[in-house]
């Protein structure tokens, strides 16, 4: 038997309205009986109507029950919204109310995983809901609300359809070799289409690995040496004064974090300790941090401080970070520049110059502007890229089979393999204790 279930939906604390949701088979019969006005029970399905909650013969508060049958809401089953004023207090008696009066709390993604359960949505547009709650710039937003639009559950399906007419042909040959009509499966027919969903795969995963930057952040590390400005330009960027700023060479001994909103990217900033010779045994650890943060960074800003000639080090730092996906940030454009290289962009950190030229190298460097013509081709997140790889491996160990001449029903192994990785994308083969763990991460009133 399902319970019925309630929690508060809105963020929790002061505000001019909570909304308390509540679901389950006898969700409309057990508010009603605590809901004094109309008969909640004689209702038609998405109507809202005025009353008050009555705990025995108090009154809680003031309210409007917004009313959903079957299976006509959110998580298809049936459903009252309580709006109650937004205190603290009042909306916990309210909640306390329906706790005694046959609900239960709900757990953590409880309203979602019923959605998924009862095919109102996949897994693909559950978790867009929370990507949607989390989203920090323009892309994020716009990429889970395509989602939520099962945008991402027509392109798992695609590929799946296309398998799937595989696995059948495959099917009726070898269950039934007698019929004439049925049209045969070679390697010479399997291979091309193989390979074609191979190439397609691929190209939605090098599309996904811009898009999950996008939408969760760029892991971008602020490194040079010591005093070129990088807590300067930290706090430029985040526009507090996040690091100590000291015309000290060493003053910043660890890295320094700060989450940054720029243009349509979110970066997740690290200003690090300034990489040099050190005797120093806490400024050496410090600089060995750096250079760790350095190499697991997405994007590196390296400074340099554009006032005086490089060095060594200035020199050094170019050319181990050469490979990486960098930005050279020359600093200190305030005083007289000395330096110039191709592919610059220069700033003053002190006085607060060229962000906007910053932020559209940032869109530049990280493809960010490609989004808009991958008309829908990408993944939203790490899972579901997981799952299309494993998919892709299946068909790159079907491919292998082929080109060795295997017996077709051995080749089909490895097509179903990858038929059943894609479906776990979308939920369609997905086991229970997946689906429990990923519900989990929600709040309360998803």
């Amino acid at each position: 038997m399902v319970d019925n279930i309630c929690a508060i939906a809105t963020p929790y604390g002061v505000g001019a309205i909570s909304i308390i949701r509540a679901s389950g088979p006898d969700a409309i019969p057990l508010v009603n009986k605590i809901f004094k006005c109309k008969d909640l029970t004689k209702v038609e399905s998405h109507t809202i109507h005025y009353g008050h909650i009555i705990d025995q013969d108090e009154e809680v508060d003031e309210v409007l029950a917004l009313v959903y049958k079957a299976p006509k809401s959110f998580d298809g089953e049936n459903m009252v919204e309580i709006s109650c004023h937004g205190g603290i207090y009042v909306t916990n008696q309210v909640l306390l109310t329906l706790l005694k009066n046959g609900f239960r709390m709900a757990e953590r993604g409880e309203f979602s995983k019923r959605a998924f359960l009862n095919h109102k949505m996949d897994l693909t547009q559950a978790e867009s809901i929370m990507d949607i709650i989390s989203a920090s710039n323009k892309i994020a937003l716009k990429s889970s609300n395509a989602s939520l639009r099962s945008q991402t559950s027509n392109l798992i399906k695609s590929f799946r359809d296309e398998i799937l007419d595989i696995l059948a042909k495959i099917e009726v040959n070898i269950d039934y070799p007698e019929y004439e009509d049925a049209f045969e499966v070679t390697h010479d027919y399997l291979r091309p289409i193989v390979v074609k969903l191979i190439e397609n795969m691929d190209k939605i995963l090098k599309n996904s690995l811009i898009t999950t930057v996008a939408i969760h952040g760029i892991k971008t590390a602020i490194v040079g040496k010591p005093n070129v400005g990088k807590s300067s330009l930290l706090n430029m960027l985040l526009d507090e004064d996040k690091a100590i700023v000291s015309s000290y060479a060493g003053t910043t001994r660890d890295t320094v974090e700060g989450t940054l909103a720029l243009g349509n990217v979110t970066l997740h900033l690290m200003d690090t300790a300034g990489i040099h010779e050190s005797i120093d045994y806490v400024e050496s650890i410090g600089i060995e941090r750096s250079k760790k943060a350095m190499e697991e960074a997405d994007l590196v800003l390296l400074v340099l401080d554009v006032s005086k000639e490089l060095d060594d080090v200035d020199k050094l730092l170019l050319e181990e970070t050469k490979k990486k996906n960098r930005i050279i940030i020359g600093n200190k454009i305030d005083l007289t520049p000395r330096v110039k290289l191709d592919d610059i962009i220069y700033i003053s950190a002190k006085n607060k110059e060229g962000l906007d030229l910053l932020a559209e190298k940032i869109e530049e460097v990280t493809k960010i502007d490609s989004i808009d013509q991958m008309n829908g081709n990408y993944l939203n997140n790490t899972r579901q890229m997981g799952l299309m790889e494993k998919a892709m491996k299946s068909l790159k160990q079907a491919l292998e089979s082929i080109d060795y001449g295997y017996d077709i029903s051995l080749i089909e192994i490895d097509i179903k393999n990858a038929f059943d990785s894609l479906g776990e994308i979308t939920g369609e083969a997905n086991p229970d204790e997946l689906i429990t763990a990923l519900f989990t991460k929600f709040c309360l009133g998803k």
